[in-house]
């Protein structure tokens, strides 16, 4: 291996300076990355089938189905169990099983209305805490155990996507895009999900913690959980959930403490470091028709924007490229211009840093509307990018949607050293915190980054890993030149080339990437401009 920086040079170039509140974790903590949810959801639930009475599971997420199977079975199909019950089970043997799902405060999200986002969690959280394990003659172990978070601002959620396991005293912690719902029960080559009539797949990451960063991750659960314990009382609409007698949407009973984070040991990791950073916005909940108000106790008065300061100061560091995958390259109400992350690209690519961006080609079916995407760039990409840079700096920017893949990945890899994954989105929604997030990162001087980058290039280019396409998609300087021709390095063999810069014999099992570019409408508009210079 060459020598290159070392790992102090990373941290400083890479990585924002560290804080109390957001420490830099080195050569103490291991992150490992999960590709799409088969992986995950089957680490999950060897996980949860080893909870002993004194270990414990706290999960935050977005949404959650009780009828999942973490192994991909159905309800009717032989082996069929959802985790829901697993959790119910080993809480009636002693674990501790905490779980916090997002609502929102008002109308849009707020989960006593007869509509919006976040009714599907009102009514989950009813099922999980009223469910009886079938393995065991009991009450229902988790009825105060399963808590909904509408605080944060007006239109916001929270979207902080977590799950921490302690198993005898030892924590593994999971932070990422993945939610407990069967459409995330997916891989590679995204061949097992439909959509209506369309062929549909979905692609998701998360990244395995271990270490003192994995503590950090239970503590961002714990300040969840008590926050969401102390919110006042609301109530659902009698009509939509009971018919008897109105029960408020958290049980008055839930504890309001979680124990505190065992004690770590380090696991070695060797020219790495971490660094777990949160996103919050300030807010205010109003009571008694407006004459009190409290606010999160450990948010400061300016919110939180660790996620935006760690991609802002990465993308600033970047030399050879800025790859990035996320559901959204535009904005949305609720963002701020002050945490948009579009400059910080448009000066890279003045720099020469080629600017990789990969995004879905179907919805997210709870986006609504038509699932069809269109192969064209977006808006903001347009207006606060490509169109501010001359024409040979936009040459250093390309757009790619999977055909018929929700790329649901919050993800960026940087020169091969930078690698961030989590729940926040590429929106300065996420950034500044109207949604609230958790993302991980990490800087390092080893192949870790280089080798996620090699799985995700051959996930989407389609082929399998072997001998022949994995020297290629290593070599970054061949690499680049995949996602166009003319960044291949001077002098390369033109000969050794086929269709979209791929070297000779790479057959792939179909071609699924397509290019975005200008939409027709757009280029006429820019043919007018340039005409009228």
């Amino acid at each position: 291996m060459s020598h290159g920086p070392s790992l102090t040079d990373l941290i400083g170039r890479y990585l924002p300076p560290a804080t109390e509140a957001c420490p830099t974790f080195a050569e103490n903590s291991r992150f490992e990355p999960i590709i799409d949810g088969v992986t995950y959801f089957t680490e999950l639930a060897g996980h949860m089938e080893a909870l002993g009475p004194d270990d414990a599971v706290y999960i935050a997420g977005y949404q959650a189905d009780p009828q999942l199977d973490l192994t991909g079975r159905v309800a009717g199909q032989a082996g069929y169990r959802p985790f829901t019950d697993v959790l119910a089970e080993k809480a009636a043997d002693g674990a501790d099983v905490r779980i916090v799902l997002s609502a929102a405060e008002y109308p849009g999200g707020g989960p006593w209305l007869p509509f919006g986002p976040f009714l599907a969690n009102t009514l989950a959280a009813r099922v999980i805490r009223a469910w009886r394990p079938s393995t065991r003659d009991s009450g229902p172990p988790l009825q105060n155990r399963v808590l909904l978070d509408w605080s944060g601002p007006v239109i916001g959620s929270n979207h902080q996507k977590l799950v921490v396991f302690r198993h005898n005293g030892v924590l593994t912690a999971y932070v990422g895009g993945l939610d407990l719902s069967p459409s995330r029960f997916d891989h590679s080559p995204h061949r097992r999900l439909r959509l209506g009539m369309h062929r549909w797949g979905w692609h998701d990451a998360a990244a395995r913690l271990h270490g003192p960063a994995a503590t950090r991750v239970w503590e961002t659960f714990q300040f969840r959980w008590q926050n969401t314990a102390a919110l006042p009382p609301r109530f659902p609409v009698r009509s939509l959930l009971s018919s008897g007698e109105r029960t408020a949407l958290n049980p008055a009973d839930a504890p309001g403490d979680l124990p505190p984070a065992p004690a770590q040991p380090e696991h070695p990791a060797q020219g790495t470091a971490v660094q777990v950073v949160r996103s919050y916005r300030p807010w205010s909940l109003y009571r008694h028709r407006g004459w009190r108000r409290m606010r999160r106790a450990n948010v400061v008065r300016a919110g939180i924007q660790e996620i935006y300061h760690a991609m802002a100061t990465a993308i600033g560091a970047a030399e050879r490229y800025i790859y990035l995958e996320d559901q959204y390259f535009h904005e949305a109400p609720g963002g701020d211009p002050r945490f948009q992350l579009y400059d910080g690209l448009r000066s890279a690519a003045r720099r020469g840093v080629k600017v990789i961006l990969v995004g879905s080609g179907r919805k997210d079916p709870a986006d609504g509307g038509d699932s069809t995407v269109r192969p064209v760039i977006t808006h903001d990409l347009r207006r606060r990018v490509l169109n501010r840079l001359p024409p040979t700096d936009r040459r250093n920017v390309v757009m790619y949607r999977v055909d018929n893949l929700t790329v649901h990945t919050k993800l960026m890899l940087v020169d091969d050293v930078f690698a961030s994954i989590g729940s926040a989105n590429f929106f300065s929604r996420s950034m500044v915190g109207t949604d609230s997030e958790i993302t991980s990162t990490l800087v390092t001087t080893g192949d870790l980054v280089r080798d996620l980058r090699v799985r995700l290039w051959g996930e989407h280019l389609r082929t399998p890993l072997d001998d022949e396409v994995v020297p290629a998609l290593t070599d970054l300087d061949t690499a680049l030149g995949i996602w166009r021709r003319e960044w291949l390095p001077v002098g390369h063999p033109p000969e050794t080339w086929r269709r979209a810069g791929l070297p000779a014999g790479f057959v792939p099992a179909e071609w699924a990437l397509t290019p975005a570019r200008y939409s027709p409408a757009v280029l006429r508009r820019e043919r007018r401009r340039g005409s009228a210079r």
